[in-house]
């Protein structure tokens, strides 16, 4: 059976909510390998709300979908406030990236209490200014952007990673609504030991099993490349 689309691979999955410091209940799902033990955590976050971003936007979904069978991952997957998917609705309202703060540590919260090893932040597009903005502020062994538009996070804030010792990765489209290759060459710039990985034929949205497929297979590559190539085909040969 071929790997594409919206196709299930076996994991073990969890509805979970998550409560924030200022009292906000949010709706997610947690999918861990059937029965391995994970060797990493993704913890994800989504694209803007306000433009239909949610924790089933489908690149999410289908690294949930795929990577705990295909590459022993953890993944976490969460509305963040006031934001409404299949699972439900978290509560509150969106915040422009301000409150949502509290989301990224609600998550952390969740991934410490589980025990959950290696984790790394996952954004894509508004998710990625989450990860910028808040993810040195947590146990994180890294960020992986999608997309980055840097719309939200401040230069100041990207050049506080250059201190980092962190890995910071971040996929660029060729063909990017906000920011393609060689403007993320400068805008990137003050972070000397970053990661750029310019996508030929790449799109905002990635859309695609081709682009899909690049996509996690880069995911992997920083997490566990050990997993590397990832199977095409279920069960994987």
């Amino acid at each position: 059976m071929e790997i594409r689309g919206p196709l299930e691979l076996p994991a073990r999955r969890e509805d979970v909510e998550l409560t924030t410091a200022d009292g906000l209940v949010l709706v997610g799902e947690l999918a861990v390998p059937e029965s391995a033990t994970p060797v990493a955590t993704l913890v994800t976050l989504h694209p803007l709300p306000t433009a239909g971003g949610y924790m089933d936007s489908h690149i999410l979904r289908k690294a949930a979908a795929r990577l705990p069978a295909l590459a022993d991952l953890a993944v976490l997957r969460f509305n963040t406030r006031g934001t409404t998917s299949p699972r439900g609705t978290s509560d509150g309202q969106f915040d422009g990236g301000l409150g949502e703060r509290f989301d990224v540590a609600a998550a952390m919260s969740l991934v410490r209490e589980r025990g959950l090893p290696r984790p790394w932040l996952l954004g894509w597009s508004f998710g990625t200014e989450l990860a910028l903005k808040y993810g040195q502020e947590h146990d994180v062994e890294g960020i992986i952007l999608l997309s980055p538009p840097l719309h939200r996070a401040t230069a100041d804030e990207v050049a506080a990673w250059a201190e980092d010792p962190r890995r910071v990765i971040a996929l660029i489209p060729e063909f990017d609504d906000y920011l393609r290759p060689a403007e993320a060459q400068e805008r990137f710039a003050a972070i000397p030991d970053i990661t750029l990985i310019d996508v030929e034929g790449g799109r905002h949205l990635w859309v695609g099993e081709t682009q899909t497929r690049r996509v996690l297979t880069e995911i992997v590559a920083a997490v566990n490349p050990d997993a590397l190539p990832l199977s095409k085909e279920w069960p994987a040969s």
